[in-house]
């Protein structure tokens, strides 16, 4: 059986400038840097993202979710650091007990900030 997930691939045009920007804008430390095979992950996770570099790139969703202990100091925190949101924090269309965010990164994937306690 499948006992957990290794990494996700995310299609970003240049790998270096990726690593940096999640290393430095969302603090997740570098797991793996060999050439083509960058893992990056916040900090303490089993599960890391693989920065896959691709010629043709299809920016928008990916499905990704961070929980956050305080999301509304990480949306703060995020923003002071130049990270775009395309949703500011907020109710969920779908339920208004829960609350998320949306950001991109520099090749305009998109990932969602949730609070951990949802």
């Amino acid at each position: 059986m499948i006992t957990e997930m290794a990494t996700v691939a995310v299609l970003v045009s240049n790998g270096k400038r990726s690593k940096e920007w999640f290393r430095d804008k969302l603090g997740f430390e570098v797991k793996e840097d060999g050439g083509h095979w960058i893992v990056v992950a916040p900090r303490g996770s089993k599960t890391g993202i693989h920065l896959c570099e691709a010629k043709e790139l299809e920016p928008g969703n990916q499905g990704i979710l961070f929980y956050a202990e305080d999301a509304d100091a990480t949306c703060m925190e995020l923003k002071q650091k130049g990270v775009e949101f395309t949703r500011p924090l907020g109710k969920a269309e779908w339920d208004e007990n829960m609350t998320y965010a949306m950001f991109k990164d520099p090749d305009g994937n998109e990932y969602w900030l949730m609070p951990k306690s949802h």
